[in-house]
């Protein structure tokens, strides 16, 4: 559809996708899916998407599928926004060419992204430096402690600071892409492609509903990994300040000083963390709200709540209604 001369010119928006060998594929579709629903949405091209690597031709991800129609970065061009997708293996290392290509494609973008992991081609690039930043829950905290000028927020689905904008797991790429459609062209047109997606525009809670403080990293002290192994085998113990301290031969001030360095939480935030998770695992199992509660030891209904409200933005019944089967 053509814009009459009394119509404003609709910019399109060239937006590249960093793909690679591994690379998780929902990561690159949701995203692209989303940019695609809203060209079709209002019959206009808004957005013109590319596929960026090393080579060009074709890369596999990490799911087996071959993405194909793939660009050469040093045959691309200008770009508008940067998605830099995320992929198990960027934990271990980010490959030297996936680094080069974003650091090449940024330095002329109005705007970077990434989606879970690439958060952490980023950080590594210094891009994210004194900045708010995400990533998939269950790398946060390794990125915390890796990149510590990044104050990563664990809890959020994406974050935009300034030009760069971060995604939490896989999924929330979908989330991104469409706060991008919204800051480019309103909230209509998001909320259309919403709805053509069958998606939240804005989905309710953090991604720490979805996350569980068991699969926090080890422990690399042995004062840390004595109380950390007690929690987990007890929730319901008597776990004070004093009692963990004695439990590691350590003082307070110093167990409290290893929770800040290591986990960059505090030793009673940490357990009713832990708590929580057995709580919630105790009312996927059938268990009442009271129980749950009683068993955890949160101890009340009414702690059970606000540590719910805490930490995922949600009720133990909002929580029962979205994670028990059917």
């Amino acid at each position: 559809m053509s814009n009459s001369p009394h119509q404003p010119q609709i910019r399109t928006h060239r937006v590249a996708f960093v793909v690679y060998d591994g690379v998780t594929l929902l990561d690159v579709t949701g995203p692209l899916e989303v940019l695609h629903q809203a060209n079709r949405a209002q019959g206009s091209n808004r957005y013109d998407t590319v596929l960026v690597s090393e080579k060009s031709g074709q890369v596999t991800t990490a799911s087996g599928v071959v993405l194909a129609g793939v660009v050469a970065a040093a045959e691309v061009g200008a770009v508008d926004t940067v998605v830099v997708a995320g992929a198990d293996h960027l934990v271990d290392g980010v490959p030297t060419e996936v680094a080069e290509i974003t650091r090449a494609l940024a330095d002329g973008a109005e705007r970077v992204a990434s989606v879970c992991s690439g958060a952490l081609v980023l950080a590594g690039l210094g891009l994210l430096d004194g900045r708010r930043a995400t990533t998939h829950w269950r790398h946060a905290a390794a990125m915390a402690r890796q990149y510590p000028t990044v104050n990563v927020e664990p809890d959020a689905l994406h974050i935009t600071d300034g030009r760069y904008v971060t995604s939490a797991g896989i999924s929330a790429g979908i989330d991104l892409a469409l706060g991008l459609v919204e800051a480019d062209h309103g909230a209509e047109l998001a909320r259309a492609t919403a709805r053509e997606l069958v998606v939240f525009l804005q989905r309710p809670g953090g991604q720490s509903q979805f996350s569980t403080a068991l699969d926090t990293p080890p422990a690399r002290s042995d004062p840390l990994r004595v109380v950390t192994e007690t929690v987990v085998a007890d929730p319901a113990g008597d776990h004070t300040l004093p009692n963990l301290a004695a439990s590691a031969a350590v003082s307070p001030r110093h167990l409290t000083r290893l929770f800040q360095s290591e986990f960059q939480t505090t030793p009673s935030r940490w357990v009713e963390r832990v708590r929580l998770d057995r709580a919630q695992q105790l009312l996927l199992d059938g268990h009442s709200i009271t129980k749950a509660a009683r068993l955890s030891g949160l101890g009340s209904d009414e702690t059970l709540r606000r540590a719910f409200a805490r930490h995922l933005s949600i009720t133990p019944t909002e929580y029962l209604r979205r994670f028990q089967t059917a």
